[in-house]
Order: C-alpha cells, then sequence, then structure tokens
C-alpha cells in the first residue's frame, strides 16, 4: 500500500463565468450541474480511501461566506468535514495552497498534499486514483508532481 495522501480542496471561487448559473453567494463548485450531487460532493467522494490509494480526511479552504455550505455538503455525502480553513481575502490558489501547506505540515511534517480543485469533472476514479499512485514514487524522491490537460491553446481564464 502506498503512502497516505493529504486531500486539499479549493472550494473559495465565486464562479463568475458561469453566471447566471452560478452566482456569488453559490457558485458552480456547489451546485449541481452534473449528476446527483454538487461539483465539490464529487471532488470530495474522489478522494475517499480505495484498494488503489490511501487519503487522510481532506483539508477543505473556502471563503466565510462557503464554510457552512462546505460543511453541509460534505456531510450530506458522509464525510467528515474534518479541518476549513477559512481564505480572509481571496488571493487566487497560490496563497490558499500555502495556508494548506503549513496547517498540514504543523500536523505532520511528511504530508503529502493533493491540491484538488472542486470544480473539476473526472469520470473515472479509480484510472484518477492509480495517476495519483503513480506519482507518488516521484513524490517520495522530493518531487513535486503535477496533473492536468495539456493545453492546446492560451487561455488566461484558466492561468495558462
Amino acid at each position: 500500500m502506498s503512502a497516505l495522501i493529504t486531500p486539499v480542496l479549493l472550494a473559495g471561487g465565486s464562479g463568475t463565468r458561469l453566471w447566471p448559473l452560478s452566482r456569488r453567494s453559490y457558485p458552480k463548485q456547489f451546485s449541481k450541474l452534473i449528476g446527483t450531487n454538487s461539483l465539490f460532493q464529487q471532488s470530495a467522494t474522489r478522494v475517499v480511501s480505495s484498494k488503489i490509494i490511501k487519503f487522510s480526511p481532506p483539508i477543505t479552504l473556502t471563503n466565510s461566506d462557503f464554510r457552512f455550505i462546505a460543511a453541509e455538503q460534505l456531510q450530506q455525502i458522509g464525510i467528515d468535514p474534518g479541518p476549513i480553513i477559512i481564505e480572509p481575502e481571496g488571493k487566487n490558489t497560490g496563497p490558499a495552497i500555502l495556508a494548506a501547506c503549513f496547517f498540514a505540515q504543523a500536523h505532520d511534517e511528511s504530508s503529502i498534499l493533493l491540491v484538488a480543485p472542486s470544480d473539476h469533472v473526472i469520470s473515472d476514479v479509480s484510472a484518477f486514483h492509480r495517476v495519483l499512485r503513480s506519482g507518488l514514487g516521484s513524490v517520495n524522491n522530493g518531487k513535486i508532481v503535477t496533473f492536468g490537460v495539456v493545453a492546446n491553446r492560451p487561455e488566461t481564464g484558466y492561468g495558462y
């Protein structure tokens, strides 16, 4: 069995690109756009331990407006909300990830973090777990591993 991974669920965005379906008071990650669970709930269920890989309880990063929505949605699907870190001010993903790193390191110096935006759709969870497991060798050798789609055009909305 592989090392324990600490998922970091990023759920602070306002989802303005999907307006009016997604709005400031209830952004896209908390909406049921595909299937019976919200995108946030789908992200949380992807990081539940399986025969392939083991996860610790997630750390959720959000803002004060969404902390109760995040906790309620995790409870609805049987996942203990665990730590929810509140961003005092939205500054994009970099500072949020840094806060999660500090929090995780304070609890376990050897934490391996999986940073997971909560608005992605990944339908094959077993394949996702296999890919994560394949990256652990590099992580154990001190490397940072990233997963993502290959960009085929510039898109500033996604950071490339």
